[in-house]
């Protein structure tokens, strides 16, 4: 419905963009760009392929307002791009710069118009996917963990399947004892994905049922899956290494490697053009501070990518005697940080000469954040699957610290862990530029920083 409204309210505004261009002007003017209706069509289609490729037709997106304001950004550019791209292809779809700009600015309007009216009057309770989970024991008290607005996002539960070889740990109100197959309960109930959250699949599991389903055009997910999706992160409570052998995912061929080292360099060129002046003002701080002694930079040994070790640079923030005793985890107020040091980590300059870390080729711009081996060693006896962290270059930002405050303990590295599993398994171009997008947000606000 939404797509349908806004293909025509896009192929007006090309329509509307035209007249008012041309309007008052003789009809020889006018005969030159006729006919308007393919044109107007062409560029509805464009604009709409463009909104599609950036997922703005899903309705489980959990990117927030400013991950929205990238998606159409982008979106919007795509189009620009993929017209200016047909007026040079194909020259009899081109209507002129004026018209074509007051169309293009009336459409993006219209959009944001359109979206604005459409979910307040809709509502999303009307787009929700309508879910049932099979499995009422204790996998399915999970889904009591899902308590915050946005985690409950794009679905409604109408309730959980009561399965023999389980003991029910929902509440009874919840649980549905199916009088019919659970085909038949689907549809009469308008089901559109069915949630499997079984503990021992080798009993009682209704393959048969769960086919049915599938092959009549219902989503039919595993709980991991389901939680991956809605939370933005990989659960390691509930993980089973089949899930990660069969899953999607942990992509890194030879063209997208390349792509992301294109990104690194691109992106770092530009930060460090946008931030020398701010580095070479924190480099004298410290100098001052120090009293005209003592380094600027501070190298730490790290682990990179397939557990290779690298020095870490980043601007001295703690006193230079702060691990005389070894190394330690970062602590609220802690006393080792150096007043300089705490607005420089306060406003996340420290972490600028990591920059060069980048342009070696040690770290990515984006990717899971460089750990000491001393606690990698630690944590990995601790904590399944952190060493598979490891599988892409650390990054000087990243989906976990966008999304977890700032982590000092081994139950925030566990919770960190999840986020950053999410990362490896579903990189993307596009995820790095949201990233980088809500990055900004988290240095403007001072979140996370320690």
């Amino acid at each position: 419905m939404l797509g349908l409204l806004e293909f025509f309210a896009l192929a007006a505004a090309m329509g509307l963009g035209v007249e008012l261009r041309f309007l008052g002007a003789d009809s020889g003017a006018i005969a030159e760009v006729m006919p308007i209706a393919p044109k107007a069509l062409t560029f509805a289609l464009v604009m709409l392929a463009a909104m599609a490729t950036t997922g703005l037709y899903k309705n489980n997106i959990r990117d927030g307002r400013l991950g929205m304001v990238l998606r159409f950004s982008i979106a919007f550019l795509l189009g620009l791009v993929g017209m200016i791209v047909l007026f040079y292809s194909f020259p009899p779809l081109f209507l002129g710069r004026g018209a074509f700009a007051l169309g293009f600015g009336i459409g993006v309007a219209s959009i944001i118009i359109i979206r604005t009216i459409f979910y307040r009057i809709v509502g999303q309770e009307q787009l929700k996917r309508r879910v049932i989970v099979l499995g009422a024991g204790k996998r399915a008290v999970q889904f009591n963990q899902l308590r915050r607005k946005i985690d409950q996002m794009g679905f409604t539960i109408l309730g959980f399947v009561h399965v023999a070889s389980e003991q029910d740990q929902m509440p009874q109100e919840k649980v549905i004892h199916l009088e019919a197959p659970l085909l038949e309960f689907a549809q009469k109930h308008n089901v559109s994905e069915i949630v499997v959250a079984v503990e021992d699949r080798r009993k009682d599991f209704a393959v048969d049922d769960l086919l049915d389903c599938k092959m009549s055009g219902i989503d039919v997910v595993d709980i991991q899956t389901f939680f991956e999706r809605q939370t933005g992160k990989i659960r390691l409570d509930i993980l089973h290494p089949s899930w990660l052998i069969f899953s999607d995912g942990f992509q890194q061929g030879p063209l997208q490697l390349l792509f992301k080292r294109c990104f690194d360099i691109a992106a770092s060129s530009f930060l460090l053009f946008l931030a020398w002046p701010f580095m070479l003002l924190a480099a004298l701080a410290i100098w001052i501070e120090s009293g005209f002694s003592g380094p600027i930079l501070y190298r730490q040994v790290r682990v990179g990518q397939n557990w290779r070790l690298f020095q870490v640079l980043k601007f001295r923030s703690m006193r230079i005697d702060a691990e005389i005793n070894g190394a330690q985890w970062a602590k609220k107020n802690d006393d080792r940080i150096t007043r300089v040091g705490k607005f420089l980590r306060r406003s996340r300059i420290d972490e600028l000469p990591q920059l060069l870390n980048v342009f070696k080729g040690d770290m990515s711009f984006v990717g899971p954040r460089p750990e000491r081996p001393e606690f990698v060693e630690q944590l990995s006896e601790q904590i399944p699957y952190y060493a598979e962290r490891h599988r892409v270059k650390p990054g000087i930002t990243g989906w976990a610290q966008i999304r977890y405050p700032y982590g000092s303990s081994e139950n925030d590295a566990m919770e960190k862990l999840q986020y950053d599993l999410y990362y490896v398994k579903n990189y993307s171009i596009f995820l790095d530029l949201l990233i980088l997008f809500q990055t900004a947000e988290v240095v403007l606000w001072g979140q996370g920083a320690r």
